[in-house]
């Protein structure tokens, strides 16, 4: 059973949380802010954490620091939840290394697809580690521009990558929705491919 770690300080949402994933088959641990948070992942070791941004004691993003400085839980897939208003957290959160985001109220068919998908891409990844080690780490934008893209470019595939629309790539990125279209119409060039789904899998296949 996967154990799933929930740190927001609304308890309300928490409850909503721990029934719908406990329906999936997930156990789920609780924590009311991000130190307990921090406290609750040191000791209960989860396989996926999702965290609130805005929380008393320790916010998000230094949970997610803090997680990501500890090698047993360097790895652990993590995945914020935000309001509409708040792009900026969003773009400082996965430039910091976040998995994914959720914008709340969130849907539940989409929480429970996004934890799946990051289950599933933690576990690939633990099946091949000598790729991970000789890359020294996650997959990083970076790595693509040895396909022949620019810094921005590399950016913008891999977000597609990882199943971003357009739209949410230019609120990570904190660029306009045309210049995200603009990147992706001179990345299909390079490639030599004609749409998003192929320009994906050879990005994923470049990135092991």
């Amino acid at each position: 059973m996967k154990r799933i770690l929930v740190i927001d300080d609304d308890a309300r949402l928490r409850e909503h949380y721990r029934q719908l994933l406990k329906l999936e088959g997930y156990e789920v641990v609780e924590a009311r802010n991000g130190r307990e948070g921090v406290e609750r992942a040191r000791k209960e070791t989860p396989d996926l954490v999702l965290c609130d941004i805005t929380m008393p004691e320790m916010n998000g993003h230094r949970v997610l620091e803090t997680l990501r400085s500890e090698p047993r839980l360097a790895h652990v897939p993590f995945v914020f939840l935000t309001g509409w208003s708040e792009a900026e957290d969003i773009r400082t959160g996965m430039n910091l290394g976040a998995d994914d985001y959720l914008t709340k109220p969130v849907v539940p068919e989409e929480l429970v697809t996004a934890i799946r998908a990051r289950l599933r891409r933690a576990e690939l990844s633990a099946a091949a580690p000598g790729r991970k080690a000789q890359r020294g780490g996650e997959a990083k934008p970076e790595e693509l521009e040895s396909l022949g893209l620019t810094p921005r470019e590399a950016e913008v595939l891999f977000w597609v990558a990882r199943g971003k629309t357009n739209d949410e790539i230019a609120t990570v990125l904190g660029i306009g929705l045309t210049t995200v279209k603009k990147h992706l119409e001179s990345t299909y060039s390079k490639l030599g491919v004609e749409n998003r789904t192929t320009a994906a899998a050879m990005a994923l296949e470049h990135l092991g």
